[in-house]
């Protein structure tokens, strides 16, 4: 789950990072006594969307009198803001950050995740803050920090002395330095965060560092334990279908391609969308409907699958393991009927009752074609959504 920059910056703050002063509004006539009250002579407006680039998006503007602020939050607020990280439609800006324009003398990057590959809570830094991080670690990877932490350990000061002396921190910067990171490090564990940074963590003219932006994304397997942060949750910037198929426990996200999916399993679904691609098709989406599928769970799957705009077939891979192929063939048959699904289907099942299944669908009155193996599935649905 993602937050908004505001919301990180809040539990940055409860956790002794320093952030600048900032005031967040969601009206134009809120904007004058906003700035009166951070005082200053530049401000810096945010808009506060779930995706990074936001300044190359034009969502970061710096402004240099009260008027041009206002100016601003009104072409901003009630637009989409459209970045490198979102699709051509952007997000919906619904609320504004705007806060005082700093002196900055340098910009670093911190940030915390999980490194699969360690096993390992890794801390990343660099000098080269501001800019995008995987451009840093892909051109110039000596420049990128890596900090393993033992998980039978914590992260602790001396830790981030190491790190804070190989970003050439002076003194007094290694210790506002090493307050961040055990910051960082507090939020990470106590919340059940998969990434968190700070892009870019600046060093001011009067030498204070600051998290000038935020990020952090939760684990939502996690949340459950954790309704102060499910509270944050902002749906006017998650997909539509995405947040409709949640509520039937149906993991989906929208692609650009022309086969829909329905694949009980995420790395059934996975392997499947690569097959499809591998003999010349392009996935549509990614569904997988887990393993205790319903009919009303296969109609719904139907239903989204169907309003994708370049789909011209339906493929369905369904292994039996937790529920019988032939109860999956009936729900797919009523969902057809429920949706009203015209589009060619082609279906494999594999598992309890498989055989059963696939003799209900093939000899049902819809456009329905079986296949035992997955690999001739695969080729036919790319065959008949040429």
């Amino acid at each position: 789950m993602h937050i908004h920059e505001y919301q990180a910056k809040t539990l940055f703050s409860q956790n002794n990072i320093k952030i600048p002063k900032s005031i967040l509004i969601s009206n134009t006539k809120e904007v004058s006594n906003a700035c009166l009250e951070l005082g200053g002579s530049t401000w810096v407006v945010k808009a506060q969307v779930h995706a990074g680039g936001r300044g190359k998006g034009g969502g970061v503007i710096l402004c240099r009198c009260v008027k041009e602020v206002e100016n601003t939050c009104e072409k901003l607020l009630g637009s989409q803001l459209i970045t490198p990280q979102t699709d051509v439609n952007g997000l919906p800006i619904n609320q504004l950050l705007i806060e005082v324009g700093q002196n900055i003398k340098q910009e670093l990057y911190l940030g915390l995740l999980v490194d699969r590959q360690t096993q390992k809570i890794t801390v990343l830094a660099s000098t080269e803050g501001g800019m995008d991080i995987e451009k840093v670690a892909s051109e110039t990877p000596n420049k990128i920090i890596k900090f393993g932490i033992d998980p039978l350990n914590i992260l602790n000061k001396q830790d981030c002395n190491s790190i804070a002396k190989q970003l050439n921190l002076a003194n007094a910067l290694a210790k506002q330095f090493n307050q961040t990171l055990l910051g960082l490090y507090n939020i990470f564990i106590t919340k059940d965060v998969s990434l968190i940074e700070i892009n870019p963590l600046v060093i001011t003219a009067k030498n204070t560092l600051l998290a000038l932006d935020s990020k952090i994304d939760f684990d939502d397997n996690a949340l459950y334990r954790h309704e102060d942060i499910m509270q944050l949750r902002d749906i006017s910037q998650e997909d539509k279908k995405e947040n409709e198929a949640r509520q039937y426990q149906l993991n989906y996200i929208s692609l650009n391609g022309t086969i829909g999916c329905m694949v009980n399993g995420a790395g059934l679904a996975m392997a499947t969308m690569d097959l499809i691609e591998h003999h010349g098709g392009s996935p549509a989406n990614f569904l997988d409907v887990g393993g205790g599928t319903t009919a009303d769970r296969v109609a719904k799957a139907f239903e989204l699958i169907q309003t994708e705009i370049n789909i011209k077939g339906l493929l369905v891979n369904i292994f039996g393991g937790i529920v019988r192929c032939d109860l999956i063939a009936e729900g797919i048959l009523q969902a057809i009927e429920k949706v009203g699904l015209i589009l060619p289907i082609v279906v494999r099942l594999e598992g309890t009752n498989a055989a059963q299944g696939l003799a209900l669908l093939s000899k049902s009155k819809y456009n329905i074609y079986t296949e035992k193996n997955l690999t001739q599935a695969a080729i036919k649905i790319v065959e008949l959504s040429v």
